[in-house]
């Protein structure tokens, strides 16, 4: 825990929450206050407010990435083959909660979620056969994984070596935005500082040996799902990538050649100008950081190039056709905002994974937007809309107090161990959840126009997915090399104790067909588990 020497805030003079933004009935000039040169500039230039590319989606329409990811690595490569033949143009893998926290399928601490909220990955062998069939020098991947994304990248390295694809043909990303994991969505192994570490070892392996990789996918999504704020997301998101920055720099790394490879990822909830404003305001706010604070030399390390994804905690149980309307106001202000990619929910997932035909659905509401609205035929239309840039402004004023108040406790990490960004999280949502109670915000079909329900079609996982998961990894275990096993954990484990790079240690372990759950275990007798003390 951070000293008070170090930027402890006592709670009487943290800065507040930001409360609701209050939208004026009219905004005119004067009200937005903006300078051309300054604050807008053109398409493709600094400080790209109206886009990171000069031609938008007139030059290429935004990457639709559909997240998807159940049951056994044969059934999400099904899901993956028909995504693909319906016309997605890139894969974005949903991984299992073990293999988000690290154990395998038979782990004992896995019972009862194998499958369940998305696909079991163990060994190499579990990748192999995901992504069958499917060529990864043709294809960009997305893997929503961060506490072992070390290990992940390596396992979708080691199939591209199989496929005769070279580490510099591969494209996609890891999230391997661990600060967001202890803010929001807890899905931790590690201490703080270790997982820092791992996070700029993959950085630096991967600028140098996966140059097309997107090494980081700097998350707001999970913030703003677990209740936080457009302004905090905004904010708190911001600040998570200038703490990677910072730690690749006194690493001694050269800014302007990782920087070009980090993205950001940003929910899109239903305040549809609030939202579009937020994608504006991101990309100013770190074009400035970058060159100004970074002194990046590179336009591309100013550029904040992001994917988006509609908001899954917008979505309801109660009239869940409603969500398809939800889902299409959201993916249009993404677009609007100028994402570069974007997952459209579906509109079952409050009770279920999506079925292939609400998942085809929500493609085809990316597909309707894209080919049919005209929205795509010029770059930010919404450029010079008072309002519009009033809320920028606005949003990146909330924003920049967020985040100078974070430098002043000394930055990210001091702020995540004494849990300031929690408590603002959990003060919002709380405030958010106490609002719907009291119809101060309005959820149709929720709390305004209830009503019957229309019965839906759910996707079932097979009961027999845990068993039928959990034999091929002792398969895997009894047919590999276990003395090389052996020997690859035992160099993981004598490594981790120094400052050396562990990207290629993990990529010869994953190669040897040593689990994830062995790696994991391997490096916590070296790194210890983190345990959240609680922040009320």
């Amino acid at each position: 825990m951070a000293s008070k020497e170090k930027g402890e805030v006592k709670r009487a003079e943290r800065f507040s929450t930001i409360s609701d933004v209050e939208v004026p009935a009219c905004v005119g000039p004067g009200d937005a206050a903006i300078e051309y040169a300054r604050d807008l500039g053109n398409p493709g230039e600094f400080p790209f407010t109206r886009g990171v590319h000069e031609s938008m989606y007139r030059g290429r329409r935004w990457t639709m990435r559909q997240f998807a990811g159940f049951g056994t690595p044969e059934d999400t490569n099904k899901r993956f083959h028909f995504l693909l033949e319906h016309g997605q143009t890139g894969l974005s893998v949903a991984f299992h909660f073990p293999t988000l926290m690290g154990y395998d399928s038979d782990d004992a601490r896995s019972e009862g979620e194998v499958g369940m909220c998305g696909v079991a990955v163990d060994t190499l062998r579990d990748m192999e056969v995901m992504f069958r069939g499917i060529p990864l020098d043709k294809v960009s991947t997305s893997m929503t994984i961060n506490a072992p994304a070390t290990v992940l990248l390596s396992m979708y390295m080691a199939v591209g070596e199989k496929q005769g694809v070279r580490a510099e043909q591969l494209s996609g990303t890891t999230q391997t935005d661990i600060l967001k994991e202890y803010i929001a969505q807890k899905t931790w192994i590690f201490p703080p500082r270790p997982s820092m570490r791992l996070v700029c070892d993959l950085i630096e392996f991967a600028t140098e040996r996966v140059p097309l990789w997107n090494t980081v996918s700097v998350s707001g999504y999970h913030i703003r799902e677990a209740g936080a704020t457009a302004a905090q997301e905004l904010a708190f998101t911001l600040r998570d990538g200038i703490e990677y920055v910072q730690a690749c720099v006194d690493r001694g790394m050269d800014v302007d050649r990782f920087a070009p490879r980090l993205s950001f990822f940003f929910d899109v909830h239903n305040d549809f100008f609030e939202e579009i404003a937020k994608f504006r305001a991101a990309r100013r706010i770190w074009a400035r950081v970058m060159r100004e604070r970074f002194k990046a030399k590179n336009p591309r390390s100013w550029m904040l190039r992001t994917h988006a994804q509609t908001a899954g905690v917008s979505l309801t149980a109660q009239q869940p056709l409603n969500n398809v309307a939800r889902v299409a106001l959201q993916a249009l202000a993404a677009v609007l905002g100028g994402t570069q990619s974007l997952h459209t929910n579906s509109l079952d997932e409050t009770y279920a994974l999506p079925t292939e035909e609400s998942v085809r659905t929500a493609l085809r509401t990316q597909q309707i937007i894209a080919d049919e609205s005209g929205v795509a035929n010029t770059v930010d239309p919404l450029g010079g809309s008072y309002f519009v840039e009033w809320m920028t402004n606005k949003l990146e004023d909330e924003a920049m107090t967020y985040i100078r108040r974070i430098d002043e406790m000394g930055g990210m990490l001091v702020a995540v161990e004494d849990g300031y960004p929690q408590r603002e999280i959990q003060e919002s949502a709380v405030r958010y959840q106490r609002q719907v109670e009291a119809n101060e915000k309005v959820i149709v079909g929720v709390n305004k126009y209830v009503g019957a329900d229309s019965p839906i079609p759910m996707l079932r996982i097979d009961e027999n997915v845990a068993e039928r998961q959990a034999a091929a990894t002792r398969n895997v275990r009894a047919s590999r090399d276990n003395a090389a096993v052996l020997r690859a954990l035992d160099d993981l484990k004598r490594k981790a104790a120094t400052s050396e790079n562990l990207m290629p240690t993990i990529f010869e372990a994953v190669k040897a067909y040593a689990s994830l759950g062995e790696i994991v275990a391997a490096l916590k007798t070296v790194f210890g588990e983190h345990r959240d003390p609680g922040y009320f």
